[in-house]
C-alpha cells in the first residue's frame, strides 16, 4: 500500500466547508494518510480560535506517524526556492510560503508518498525541477 501526506489546504478546506468529503474518502480508500510535521505546524500557526486549536491538537494525537524533513531535504528546498523564486521575481513573503510547499513535497518524495492538494500551483512549480506525485483534488 502507498502513503499520501494531506496538504494543509485539504484539511482547512474539509474543516471549514466540507469540501473535497468524497475524494478524500477516496484517498482514504487508495492510500495510507501520514502526517507531515510541515502541515502540523502550517495548522497550528493557523488556529485561531478554540475550536480551530482543538481540531488540530485532536489531528497531532491521532497521527501515529510524523514525517519531518531531513536536513538534505532543508538543503535542497533552500536551493529550488531561491532558483523559482528568484526566476519568477518573487518577495521573500512567497519564497516563505513555497518554502513550506517544498519541504512537504521532498518530506513526501523521500518516503515514496503522493501529496494531496488542492492548491496545485507550488506543487505542479516543485514537480518541473524534483520528481513528485500528486493527487490534485477537484481537477477532472
Amino acid at each position: 500500500m502507498s502513503f499520501a501526506i494531506l496538504d494543509t489546504n485539504v484539511y482547512i478546506d474539509h474543516w471549514e466547508r466540507g469540501a473535497h468529503a468524497a475524494e478524500l474518502a477516496l484517498v482514504r480508500q487508495s492510500l495510507i494518510v501520514l502526517h507531515s510535521a510541515v502541515v502540523l505546524l502550517e495548522l497550528r500557526r493557523g488556529a485561531h480560535t478554540f475550536q480551530a486549536r482543538r481540531m488540530v491538537d485532536s489531528l497531532r494525537r491521532v497521527a501515529t506517524a510524523i514525517w519531518t524533513p531531513t536536513s538534505a531535504d532543508w538543503w535542497q528546498a533552500g536551493e529550488i526556492v531561491a532558483k523559482v523564486g528568484n526566476r519568477l521575481g518573487w518577495e521573500a513573503a512567497k519564497k516563505r510560503d513555497f518554502q513550506n510547499d517544498v519541504l512537504i513535497g521532498l518530506t513526501a518524495r523521500g518516503h515514496g508518498a503522493v501529496v494531496v492538494t488542492s492548491h496545485a500551483s507550488d506543487f505542479e512549480l516543485l514537480a518541473k525541477e524534483v520528481p513528485l506525485r500528486l493527487w490534485i483534488l477537484g481537477k477532472s
